[in-house]
């Protein structure tokens, strides 16, 4: 078993190490490096329409929408970046317009949005998302669930810098 003694010596090059660094190894969550950009899936824009409104919640709910937008490269967080969400729903078809709707990701790049239970269109259960904003290039998504009976869906963006 190995011993580590405390002394006066070890104590300042601990301290050292932490100020020469601001602490920020012990802060700042590890981020991936040369993290590549998520690809639109194809299909991913059916029934896609511009500038959905950034909502509180699509229809009634029952189902949570989540997922996570990084930057490639570096897999920084995104705060602040707009996810269009849309379905074919136990309440609409995906290319109605109560159907879809927006939210902004958190400070961690978290977004999370809560719609009406995804129901199978063409045979499978699947939701639509895209990042359009601008800034970065535009990414469209297409998840499949692995049953109707789930209620919820994950999707992670990784965008790439225009």
């Amino acid at each position: 078993m190995t011993t580590i003694q405390l002394n006066r010596r070890w104590l300042l090059a601990a301290g050292g190490s932490v100020l020469a660094t601001g602490g920020s190894a012990l802060l700042v969550p590890a981020c991936a490096k040369d993290l590549a950009p998520t690809p639109s899936m194809s299909g991913g824009s059916n029934n896609y329409r511009r500038d959905a409104p950034i909502v509180d919640r699509i229809g009634r709910g029952g189902f949570w929408m989540t997922g996570t937008v990084r930057r490639a490269g570096d897999g920084a967080p995104l705060a602040g970046q707009r996810i269009q969400i849309w379905a074919h729903t136990t309440e609409g078809s995906e290319s109605d317009q109560r159907s879809h709707g927006a939210t902004l990701t958190d400070a961690n790049g978290v977004f999370r949005l809560e719609m009406p239970q995804i129901v199978p269109a063409f045979g499978q259960p699947h939701g639509h998302l895209a990042y359009d904003s601008g800034a970065f290039k535009t990414v469209f998504l297409r998840p499949v669930m692995a049953s109707a009976k789930v209620t919820t869906l994950e999707a992670h963006f990784v965008l790439q810098p225009l």
